[in-house]
């Protein structure tokens, strides 16, 4: 079953999001990178150091989900069979304007779906 602490989130996430009305990710810190140019990421050691970070901590492996024939709180930790190279979407974005780039910033600080580990 899921802590007490967890069922908490678990619930003030549920009455704050009315599907009616735009989502907001509160518990996401989203932050922008720009690379000089000349300069170069690797995805694969990004996707590396992200899975690295993942395992090493419990709770960015752990779900909460809803057992209906329970009713109760349950939480499910991934392991690592479960996992696999694609856990992790990661999406090159460009822009033209400092107007592009502050919607696109918008747009994913309201996205409740980008940091999604279940």
């Amino acid at each position: 079953p899921a802590s007490f602490a967890q069922a908490r989130i678990w619930l003030d996430e549920r009455i704050r999001f009315d599907p009616d009305k735009p989502q907001v990710a509160i518990y996401n810190m989203p932050f922008v990178y720009r690379l000089q140019p000349g300069h170069t990421l690797s995805i694969k050691q990004l996707r590396h150091a992200l899975h690295l970070t993942v395992n090493k901590h419990l709770s960015l492996h752990t779900s909460l989900y809803f057992d209906n024939q329970k009713n109760l709180l349950m939480q499910r930790v991934t392991t690592n069979e479960d996992k696999n190279n694609n856990i992790f979407s990661i999406i090159e974005t460009t822009y033209e304007t400092d107007e592009q780039l502050n919607e696109i910033l918008h747009d994913e600080k309201r996205n409740p779906h980008l940091f999604d580990l279940a």
